[in-house]
């Protein structure tokens, strides 16, 4: 259990994380995992940030998930910084395929500008945890641009995810080839941040509102 959450939030959480795929990022999944876990459906007061909380429950156990089983392959010798990044990255980009046909809410309630904090900070965490577990050691400047550089390779990659077709996203895997060999430069990687958190997300947003998603 992630130590920022009671047990009770952490038990509504889980169990609510279930209902995403059948009901999206909404009241209704929050109100399930309650009643799943053995709580009154009331028992949502207990996360008063709403349908954020469990967006980011998902950010977090899925980040805190990589170092899980980080002895076992793909993961290469620290010697292989790069593979290893891919890697990692590839792999939390596939903890959302069970999810990514409602990945378009989440986007959207983190795009919200009062969420947009807590979205970024959570992405910067990300970032960070992927280059510490692939083997970077770097203490110069690199470390600010590699993790800078990485957490907009991979919003824009997981953008691109809501929209892949492709069998097995095959399709996400040549993207993010594509963007880790075109990295470069710091002032780069915060322009795309910002499309992904701000016009992005808005776009989101305002497609979901057209389709009468209360948000």
């Amino acid at each position: 259990m992630p130590s920022t959450y009671t047990p009770a939030e952490n038990a509504i959480l889980s169990a609510a994380i279930a209902h995403v795929p059948a009901h999206g990022f909404t009241a209704t999944t929050l109100s399930n995992g309650a009643r799943d876990a053995g709580y009154l459906e009331v028992s949502t007061n207990l996360l008063p940030v709403g349908v954020i909380s469990l967006v980011k429950y998902h950010l977090v156990t899925q980040r805190l998930a990589l170092s899980k089983d980080i002895s076992t392959p793909p993961i290469q010798e620290p010697t292989n910084v790069l593979e290893n990044v891919r890697a990692l990255t590839l792999k939390r980009l596939r903890a959302n395929e069970y999810i990514i046909h409602r990945w378009q809410e989440a986007l959207a309630i983190l795009a919200i500008p009062k969420h947009i904090p807590d979205s970024l900070h959570e992405l910067a965490l990300l970032s960070d945890e992927i280059h510490f577990l692939a083997g970077d050691t770097s203490v110069d400047t690199s470390w600010y641009t590699k993790r800078a550089g990485l957490s907009a390779i991979y919003a824009s990659t997981e953008l691109f995810m809501t929209q892949d077709r492709s069998p097995g996203f095959k399709g996400t895997e040549e993207f993010l080839d594509r963007r880790l060999e075109g990295a470069h430069g710091l002032r780069t990687a915060i322009g795309e941040i910002g499309r992904w958190a701000g016009v992005q997300g808005m776009g989101v947003i305002n497609g979901l509102r057209s389709k009468g998603v209360r948000i």
